[in-house]
């Protein structure tokens, strides 16, 4: 595989050779997917955290009947374009 580089993005990965944390470009590489992998594990869980307080607050707000009556289809893609506002 062949990969291109920005000159900036080669001089980065070249410079954490030169540190000595790793022995080769390939490793950096490698290194800097995980990490990348990890991010974006990372950013789905406080996706999911963030949804489930969502529905938290929902299911409370039913707890109490404090839900609104959606009567049409028409009336609910209303509240979906208010919501999307």
């Amino acid at each position: 595989m062949h990969v291109s580089l920005t000159s900036e993005l080669e001089s980065r990965v070249k410079a954490k050779v030169e540190s000595g944390l790793y022995n080769n470009a390939s490793e950096v590489i490698r290194d800097a997917l995980r990490f990348m992998d990890t991010h974006e594990d990372w950013i789905h869980e406080m996706k999911l955290a963030r949804l489930r307080e969502q529905l938290k607050v929902g299911t409370d707000q039913l707890d109490r009947c404090e839900g609104i009556s959606i009567e049409s289809k028409s009336a609910l893609d209303t509240l979906f374009d208010d919501i999307k506002a």
